[in-house]
Parts: C-alpha cells; structure tokens; sequence
C-alpha cells in the first residue's frame, strides 16, 4: 500500500488534521476513483468506509417514504462522506453519491473509529466538521422555504463551484431539477434568467460561469454563511476562490 505524505494530499480535513492524527489514519488510506453515480453512503445500510474527497463532487439526498427525493448537502475536497459515525451513528436514510466524478481517499470505517477514540482533539475536530455540514443542510430549508428559484439555483451553482477546478460544471437540466425538487422545464426558465444578466452560459450537460460575484448578489442571503462557519471553526478557506 502506498505510503501518504500529508503535505500532498488534497482533501482540506485531511491537511487540518494534526500529524499524529493523519498518522493514525494514513497507514489504512486507499486513493480510488470515483465514478459519476458512485454510492459513498447507502441508504440504510452500514457504512464500511469514509471517503476524503479529493477531486469531484458528491450530493446528499434525502426521499420520502413516496420516494420523493431531494439534494440536502454537497460535498467536495473540503468534506468526506459517513461523518454519521462521528455522532456514534451506524446508519443514515440518507444518501451519498457522486454527482461529478472524481477521485478520493478511503479509511475503513474501524480504522476511523478507532483513531477518534484513541484522539479526543481529532474527534472534537470532526465534531466541528459535522457542525458545518448540519448548517448546510439548515440552509438548505431556509433557501427551499424563503427564496425564489433564481436565488437558489446561484446558491446551487455557487456550490458546485467551490468544490470543483474551473469554471464549467458537468450538470444537465434534468439532474438540477431532481436536486432542486423542481420541474425541468422551471430550471431551463431560471437558466435562461442568469443568462440573461450575464452569471452563466448553461449548454446540454454544461453550465459555465461567467460572473461568480454576479451570482453571489443573486443568491443573497442564502449563501455564505454556512460557508463562513466552516472557515471559522475549522481555520482554513472552505475553497481556493
């Protein structure tokens, strides 16, 4: 098994962690691709491994017992998937998968546990990740119950763009609507409202961003603090921009 330096890896927990921290887990660390749909977390089902993401773009969904579904989180290279096991949690109903593919770091789930028992700092600061991710989710109800479509598709896109290298996002009608628990035809409107001010240029499969801080004036007040929170409690930028 290949040996981790630290200094190199690209996931944002992972560089936080203390040296004796990373040194727990890295002796265990597998790096694997992530292809687009990838299952990091099933429904109901025991989580065997924690995924540190590197690269890609992973979405949390949540479905009601009629299967409705609709996105709650994102996570990219400033996040990981399973943090349910932080709060001594065995399974999730929810769900996580790729929604851009790309690759990552994988701890088995026993090898996570153990260095957060043995570790009372490194689990105060996982503690602290998942507080973010939970803000996150509140926000997403905030953005769903109090803002228009325009307002929630920047804070969408937005997102997606502080987890992901470039300026172009992979993303067809079709999936923005499913995440967004609106008709597709109500994405494609909305698409065409920020083109029409200059934030994006939305092609099939692709959405480039044209004016990030047009974009942010869009969304308002349902973007940023989540954002703010995580550099706050964890001490880096939750992304490069």
């Amino acid at each position: 098994m290949p040996q981790f330096d630290q200094s190199t890896v690209e996931n944002t927990l992972l560089k936080l962690l203390s040296v004796d921290g990373f040194a727990r887990l890295s002796g265990e660390m597998e790096r694997v691709d992530l292809p687009l749909r990838h299952v990091l977390v099933a429904s109901d089902v025991p989580t065997t491994h924690v995924c540190f993401l590197e690269r890609g773009l992973g979405s949390m969904v949540v479905s009601s017992t009629d299967e409705e579904v609709v996105e709650i989180g994102h996570i990219g290279p400033e996040g990981a998937s399973g943090m349910h096991v932080v709060l001594a949690v065995e399974t999730t109903p929810t769900r996580t998968f790729m929604q851009v593919a790309g690759s990552g770091i994988m701890v088995p789930m026993e090898t996570f546990q153990r260095a957060l028992a043995d570790d009372p700092e490194m689990k105060d600061f996982f503690l602290r990740y998942v507080h973010t991710t939970v803000l996150q989710l509140a926000h997403s109800a905030l953005a769903n119950a109090r803002y228009n479509m325009h307002e929630r598709l920047a804070r969408w896109i937005l997102m997606c763009h502080d987890r992901l290298e470039g300026n172009n996002l992979a993303i067809t009608h079709e999936f923005l609507a499913l995440m967004l628990g609106v008709r597709r035809s109500g994405v494609t409107n909305e698409l065409h409202v920020l083109e029409g001010v200059h934030a994006i240029r939305s092609t099939r499969g692709n959405v480039r961003i044209l004016d990030r801080e047009k974009l942010i004036e869009i969304a308002g007040g349902c973007y940023g603090v989540p954002e703010r929170e995580y550099e706050k409690v964890l001490g880096l930028p939750h992304c490069a921009r």
